[in-house]
């Protein structure tokens, strides 16, 4: 299941991360790569203990946990920080899947990865290039969205970033543990969720067709969510 979710910042907040980023400590992102992956990486990154890729990644964290189609979708359990990368002169990320298991030493934690995320910082016409092509059952999905916004996809995909020929392609990535592990699964979780609040919009807050559908929701939350 791929899910835009739109304005996860605003636009201060993206001009606020811009100017910030624009005088960061950029490296290269080659040395974050695994063993196969670094051979089509091609990107600059900043170290995620960098003061600065935490401060703005603590800021996304909290904008994700108050957003609530961004809640409905992950039920995320446990997140790896935002990384900060830009794309530029050429730059790219060849096909590659992410791995299923990531170690953050600092926090003595592991991540199963079931979902990636991409928080685009910069508009669509700032730069060429630079898409975000995630391979879906019936083909390739080329993903630029605007600034602010942010699109969601299992880690078990393959994808690419294609080359950035003009301007910069400034994201921050991160990986999920959800709660519910299968992509289908936590697919019909998220319609039945959406339909739920589209529904109630009106309704009375003791309405019986309601209630019953939030009750089937949680019921099928409580069977295949993991322990």
């Amino acid at each position: 299941m791929l899910t835009i979710i739109e304005n996860v910042l605003s636009a201060e907040e993206v001009r606020q991360f811009r100017e910030k980023l624009a005088s960061a400590d950029w490296q290269d992102g080659a040395a974050t790569a695994g063993t196969r992956s670094v051979a089509v990486k091609q990107n600059l990154q900043l170290d995620r203990r960098d003061p600065l890729a935490l401060e703005l990644g603590n800021t996304i964290l909290r904008k994700l946990g108050h957003n609530p189609v961004f809640v409905s979708a992950a039920l995320a359990e446990k997140i790896w920080p935002p990384v900060f990368n830009c794309y530029q002169d050429g730059g790219h990320y060849g096909t590659h899947s992410d791995a299923a298991l990531m170690r953050l030493p600092e926090a003595n934690l592991t991540i199963r990865s079931d979902l990636s995320a991409t928080v685009f910082l910069s508009d669509p016409e700032d730069y060429e290039g630079g898409e975000l092509v995630i391979e879906e059952q019936f083909g390739g999905q080329a993903v630029k969205l605007a600034a602010g916004d942010m699109v969601l996809y299992p880690s078990s995909s393959l994808h690419q970033v294609t080359p950035v020929t003009r301007g910069q392609r400034v994201c921050a990535i991160m990986w999920m543990q959800s709660a519910v592990a299968d992509t289908s699964a936590r697919a019909l979780l998220f319609d039945l969720d959406q339909s739920i609040q589209s529904l109630s919009v009106g309704r009375a807050k003791d309405d019986e067709d309601i209630d019953r559908l939030i009750h089937v929701y949680h019921n099928l939350l409580r069977r295949w969510a993991q322990p």
